[in-house]
């Protein structure tokens, strides 16, 4: 199956790289970009891509009021895609607020082509990318800074959760990926994808990346803490 990305960045040279890098994958179809927030939500409406790779930082309308205009749309608008955020910095609050807003991650300008590539594949397929530690930096440095009440209408939800599924969405907080979840719970790989989609139905998220903010406002991760 083709995943159609659209990508968004006020930079031309960013943008033909990119498409050129990505096109030349026989699983990816680039069906457009834009220049800036504004032209990037009116051509996702029109050409309703899977994945847009939304800079942050643009002239007319930024990366985070655009990701917040396709992921929350008017009353008769459907589509919905995933959104990759760029960035050229490692720590950026603009992105924090994107993740908040339903963004599927975010990934650095300059990270190694078959990074860029594996993270279109990753956010088509559902998942969100936050296996680098440079994305923990991010939320946990945001969460020193802006730390959320323990007793907080997000802690009182963590009581619709198992045992079992707190300690799955605790070490989702903390970076580790399915497999070092199943490692360290002894459980199969599988059992921890059931207990993660369980826990996600259960607190009304859209993937790992709420998943992990939430565990922060809940007070259910400390920053620093591991």
């Amino acid at each position: 199956m083709t995943t159609r990305v659209i990508i968004v960045d006020d930079q031309a040279m960013v943008r033909a790289g990119f498409a050129a890098l990505l096109a030349a994958q026989s699983d990816i179809d680039v069906v457009g970009d834009a220049p800036d927030g504004v032209q990037g939500v009116e051509l996702s409406r029109r050409v309703h891509p899977d994945v847009v790779l939304m800079d942050v930082r643009m002239p007319e309308m930024d990366g985070l009021e655009a990701a917040r205009q396709l992921l929350d749309p008017p009353i008769g608008v459907t589509h919905r895609p995933k959104v990759l955020m760029l960035t050229t910095f490692d720590v950026d609050d603009y992105v924090y607020e994107a993740l908040r807003a339903g963004a599927s991650g975010f990934l650095l300008k300059d990270a190694p082509p078959a990074d860029l590539i594996s993270a279109v594949r990753i956010v088509a397929a559902g998942e969100a990318l936050l296996a680098p530690s440079v994305t923990r930096r991010l939320i946990a440095d945001f969460a020193r800074q802006r730390p959320a009440p323990r007793r907080s209408r997000a802690s009182l939800r963590l009581n619709g959760l198992t045992p079992r599924e707190t300690e799955v969405l605790e070490l989702i907080a903390r970076g580790l990926s399915n497999q070092e979840i199943a490692d360290a719970l002894v459980l199969a790989e599988q059992t921890v994808k059931t207990h993660i989609g369980r826990v996600l139905a259960k607190l009304e998220l859209r993937d790992r990346a709420q998943a992990v903010i939430f565990a922060y406002e809940s007070g259910l991760v400390a920053p620093g803490e591991r």
